[in-house]
């Protein structure tokens, strides 16, 4: 059950941090750090281990910096060490599980406690403020099924901030027909999700959507898609950078010189490809969670790659600024009946299949504008494949609208999965010609 006095509680202290001097944000940072370093060391078996292995003590994690002797946590070991992340305070029926979308191609189930469900919430909730957003704002969301639940009761009966959530999988004119009715004074959701939309809004020329700003995360939409999104909407976008794993991380002010990170709930570095810490450019986002007990995440390798900034702005918020994510960009698929569907789309309808907790790794390709190759690997278990086979197909079908005469699926079982020249792996990509994009940039 929420503690609304506690969740309140966290977004008055964050939007009173928002603007502490450095110095101060900073003392702040390295208390909390040492504070989840001691308690993983005492009550998680898998961080107590690995301090042993390496010959460290708590003591030894005093700041920022010294996070630098601590190695680099992957998305492999916590599967491969799930109820050992687990902290010994808590029983693990009792905790709320989430899991990423699957994005990178493996999907990662993660534990939270109530506490750090609420904390998450108003992080999400200071960056949304932040650009003007009230207590009583119409506040639309295209958005996974996954997330229709995330208001509670209350929060609907006395109507602050509420989120109302639009399925990510209604095709685009349904979205749009949708929200008009809605009339929100705030529009949100997927970065591509609000693409396609400004899009159809553009086509249709709809003049009845008129947001006071929109907000777009979850994955990049490029400079000339944020005008688009601008121009449709005759209001600003600001993008928000998050992830599964600590809800916000960074986040666009009005003044948009960067993006304000949470350093009040995170440790974030940027690291080279030998995990050592760069002070400068571009490296992989590594973040350490200040908030997280139950399932504690100590200098964890998100995947993706940002770049650093020193600037400073002028909305007087010292939150540090980090520069545009450069990692993980999407393309747009396109149907035979005319529907563009953003890659995301395809990830979380994966993440919604009964059978996914037993995928260890997946990856979707259009081969032609209607036939799509579905590779998965599966962990090692008894579940029959031909079941499996039979089911997706049949579930892809419904939950993307998709008939036998718009889209074929070909399921394919492997035993691994080899990386692109890049050293990358894009789990839902198109092979479609350049041609078939022409009118959709």
């Amino acid at each position: 059950m929420t503690n609304y006095f506690r969740a309140f509680y966290y977004l008055h202290s964050m939007m009173q941090r928002a603007y502490w001097k450095s110095d101060r944000l900073m003392k702040f940072q390295n208390k909390q750090l040492r504070n989840v370093v001691r308690y993983a060391y005492d009550n998680v078996p898998f961080y107590h281990r690995k301090f042993r292995e390496l010959g460290l003590k708590p003591a030894d994690i005093a700041n920022s910096e010294d996070l630098a002797r601590f190695p680099i946590t992957t998305k492999k070991e916590i599967r491969e060490n799930l109820h050992d992340m687990i902290s010994r305070e808590f029983k693990i029926q009792e905790l709320k599980g989430i899991s990423t979308s699957g994005s990178t191609g493996q999907p990662l189930f993660l534990k939270i406690c109530e506490a750090e469900d609420e904390l998450r919430k108003a992080k999400h909730l200071r960056a949304n403020i932040s650009c003007g957003q009230k207590i009583r704002d119409r506040w639309i969301v295209i958005t996974s099924p996954h997330h229709f639940g995330v208001s509670t009761k209350l929060q609907r009966v006395i109507g602050v901030y509420v989120p109302t959530p639009v399925s990510v999988f209604y095709d685009v004119s349904t979205q749009a027909l949708t929200i008009e009715k809605m009339n929100p004074d705030i529009l949100d959701g997927y970065s591509s999700s609000i693409l396609l939309l400004a899009k159809e809004v553009e086509r249709e020329g709809l003049r009845t959507i008129k947001p006071r700003f929109t907000i777009g995360g979850a994955e990049l939409i490029d400079d000339s898609s944020r005008r688009l999104v601008e121009k449709v909407f005759s209001v600003p976008f600001y993008d928000q950078y998050s992830c599964i794993e600590f809800n916000t991380i960074s986040w666009q002010c009005p003044e948009k010189v960067g993006y304000h990170t949470d350093i009040d709930s995170l440790v974030v570095q940027f690291v080279d490809n030998d995990g050592e810490v760069v002070n400068e450019g571009s490296g992989e986002v590594v973040c350490t969670s200040l908030f997280n007990h139950a399932m504690p995440l100590i200098r964890y390798a998100i995947g993706d790659i940002g770049v650093q900034s020193n600037d400073e702005c002028p909305c007087g918020r010292t939150l540090p600024l980090m520069k545009m994510i450069e990692g993980r960009k999407d393309s747009l698929l396109i149907l035979s009946d005319g529907r563009i569907l953003s890659p995301r789309t395809f990830t979380i309808a994966m993440s919604m299949f009964k059978y996914y907790a037993q995928f260890d790794q997946f990856r979707i390709v259009q081969k032609k504008i209607d036939s799509f190759q579905v590779r998965i690997k599966m962990k090692k278990n008894n579940v029959d494949e031909g079941v499996v086979e039979r089911e997706l197909i049949a579930y892809l079908r419904n939950v993307l609208c998709l008939s036998t005469d718009v889209a074929s699926f070909d399921i394919e079982f492997v035993d691994d999965f080899s990386l692109d020249r890049s050293g990358k792996f894009k789990i839902v990509e198109s092979s479609l010609p350049q041609s078939f994009f022409r009118g959709f940039s």
